[in-house]
């Protein structure tokens, strides 16, 4: 799956504002408001936190991926953030996260469109290499360019 039919570069940040989960949240639900990929962010932002309380969705190496399956999602879609300090977040090495990969997820897509965005964007975090380019590039092209460097 090519990864800018679900990831724009008006919806990758290297500069948040956040300081604290709930706002990293907020301020990636907005870029995907702005973009129209979501129509209800309350709704949205709640399904998020309903996942969230199921177990942390902190990876390792900094990263985050929240997601949401939601009624509220038009259009399945990716933002990825990356903060100024780090925030504390729930994660499988302890680390505190630098970068978010917010998925907004329609419903009817959850089966199909999600499993093969959540084995895509994994098995790029399972490079070093990409991880560290993850956590220093600011061009939103070679963002996209990581998630697509191979075929998974």
């Amino acid at each position: 799956m090519d990864i800018s039919e679900v990831l724009s570069v008006n919806n990758i940040c290297s500069e948040m504002m956040a300081t604290t989960k709930q706002q990293a949240i907020e301020e990636l639900t907005n870029m995907l408001v702005r973009d129209g990929a979501i129509i209800n962010k309350d709704e949205f932002i709640r399904d998020v936190w309903l996942r969230e309380a199921q177990g942390s969705t902190g990876f390792e190496n900094h990263i985050a991926i929240p997601h949401g399956k939601s009624s509220g999602v038009a259009r399945t879609a990716l933002a990825i953030g990356r903060t100024r300090q780090q925030i504390p977040w729930e994660t499988m090495d302890g680390s505190d996260v630098r970068c978010i990969i917010l998925f907004a997820v329609r419903p009817e897509d959850q089966n199909t469109a999600h499993i093969r965005l959540l084995a895509q964007v994994s098995a790029s975090l399972a490079d070093e290499e990409i991880i560290s380019r993850l956590l220093k590039e600011t061009e939103p092209k070679k963002i996209i360019q990581l998630f697509n460097s191979e075929d998974k």
